[in-house]
């Protein structure tokens, strides 16, 4: 009996804690689009968290006052980030520190999906296009 109540006492700390529990693998673009899908699932004062669809390209912008944490769900590109290109694939993670230019190009047939957590909370007015 007491095991029991141990693993109850457990799962409602767990479910406590963790607000919000999804699985990443289902959350999908609502509607088609052309070039870049962008879903929030998070959000607070602290951090804004996005999955992200994109079948092209992202330009070469920064962010003022933003950090970036990437982990790629799916798909393979090419990342830019200041004069450094590497190849992306399912499984990596790669941190854009605020105020650093990147950029991406897809190279697979399918859009690269990525989770992008922005710190702090993200409002969409911290974008900054370089290549105007």
């Amino acid at each position: 009996m007491k095991n029991f109540i141990v693993i109850i006492l457990s799962l409602i700390a767990v479910v406590t804690i963790a607000q919000d529990i999804r699985q990443l693998k289902d959350v999908k673009p609502e509607e088609d689009f052309e070039n870049i899908w962008v879903k929030k699932i998070s959000d607070d004062d602290h951090q804004t968290s996005f999955v992200i669809w994109v079948k092209q390209s992202v330009r070469l912008h920064k962010h003022a006052e933003h950090s970036e944490n990437i982990y790629v769900l799916g798909g393979k590109g090419e990342m830019t980030i200041n004069d450094e290109k590497f190849v992306i694939k399912k499984g990596d993670y790669f941190n854009i520190p605020k105020n650093t230019p990147h950029a991406l190009k897809v190279l697979s047939s399918s859009p690269v999906k990525v989770l992008s957590i922005q710190s702090p909370k993200f409002t969409g007015e911290d974008r900054i296009f370089l290549d105007e």
